[in-house]
């Protein structure tokens, strides 16, 4: 699978997570180790996800935060969340849909990668974070077999490189039997039974 359709995938499961989501959930506590944000609610979470989709195409066109930032202070999700988060999901969509030039380097805060590589880590955070978050507020999600197809061959084989940095915790042995999706989880440390 080329990267920019393993982003395309995991963006859209976060999506499909993300506009399950009650109202009445956003201000529920979410996890401490999702965020550096004390206290965080689950509209932390989506203000999280709604900042990353609105660099998208920014990050696309080779710019970083070093080149300013107009999005950490505005109010990305206005008097309906999930509304606002679907709309900057549809621009970063298109944007990767046109395509980046041959070359296109991704400024990351924490660091430079080629796209396809960049790619790769646009597509975890959004890939295990639907996950995480439907298991947390008991939306029924699976990752479907192809994104669990692309998540194997591109994040898969750098996951003992990425838990040295902290994006993953410790890998877990899948049980007997385990299917496709379980076995994903314990590589990159996320399954619970």
């Amino acid at each position: 699978m080329r990267a920019d359709e393993l982003f395309l995938q995991a963006d859209a499961a976060l999506r499909s997570v993300i506009d399950r989501i009650d109202a009445a959930d956003l201000s529920k506590p979410a996890p401490q180790e999702w965020t550096s944000t004390p206290d965080p609610t689950f509209r932390d979470i989506l203000f999280a996800h709604a900042y990353d989709e609105a660099w998208v195409p920014d990050v696309l066109a080779g710019k970083s935060v070093a080149d300013g930032d107009e999005f950490r202070d505005a109010d990305l999700l206005g008097d309906d969340p999930i509304a606002s988060y679907d709309r900057l999901n549809d621009t970063a969509t298109a944007a990767v849909r046109e395509g980046v030039e041959p070359g296109t380097v991704f400024r990351f805060q924490y660091g430079d990668y080629p796209a396809n590589e960049g790619y790769a880590h646009l597509a975890t955070y959004r890939a295990f974070q639907a996950w995480l978050i439907a298991k947390r507020l008991g939306i029924p999600f699976r990752l479907s077999p192809q994104l669990i197809a692309g998540l194997n061959e591109h994040v898969v084989p750098h996951a003992d490189e990425w838990r040295q940095w902290g994006v993953f915790p410790p890998a877990i042995e899948p049980p007997a039997g385990a299917d496709d999706e379980t076995r994903l989880l314990c590589a990159v440390g996320y399954w619970e039974d």
